[in-house]
């Protein structure tokens, strides 16, 4: 049976290279756009880190909520008034019409032997 103490020792020099290289580039960095001043580290537990209004007080639609809404809006409806009315094209729906068609042509002969 193999012995894991490579392995083991592998995976230790990794561990400590890595967790040596991460310290060095945290530290010497400085601040990062993350840490700067004018950013929490942790959110306030409000949705999208943004305080509640006042009581009585709406809030103002953005710029690019209309658009967005609209659009969305029209998509759906187009989607599904386009795809409830595009043509069955299954080869199922196909070969039931060509049997028909063939059955009726076998009717139609069998009507005109009769005939004759």
């Amino acid at each position: 049976m193999a012995s894991t103490k490579p392995l083991a020792t592998a995976a230790g020099t990794l561990r400590t290279r890595l967790t040596t290289s991460l310290r060095l580039k945290s530290s010497s960095a400085g601040p990062s756009r993350w840490t700067s001043p004018g950013h929490q580290e942790h959110p306030n537990g409000y949705f999208l880190n943004r305080t509640p209004l006042p009581p009585g007080q709406s809030r103002k639609w953005e710029d690019w909520e209309l658009p967005c809404y609209v659009t969305s809006f029209l998509t759906i409806v187009i989607l599904g008034v386009g795809l409830n009315a595009k043509p069955d094209l299954t080869l199922e729906t196909w070969a039931h019409q060509k049997a028909l068609e063939r059955l009726e042509a076998q009717q139609i002969a069998t009507i005109s032997d009769e005939s004759d």
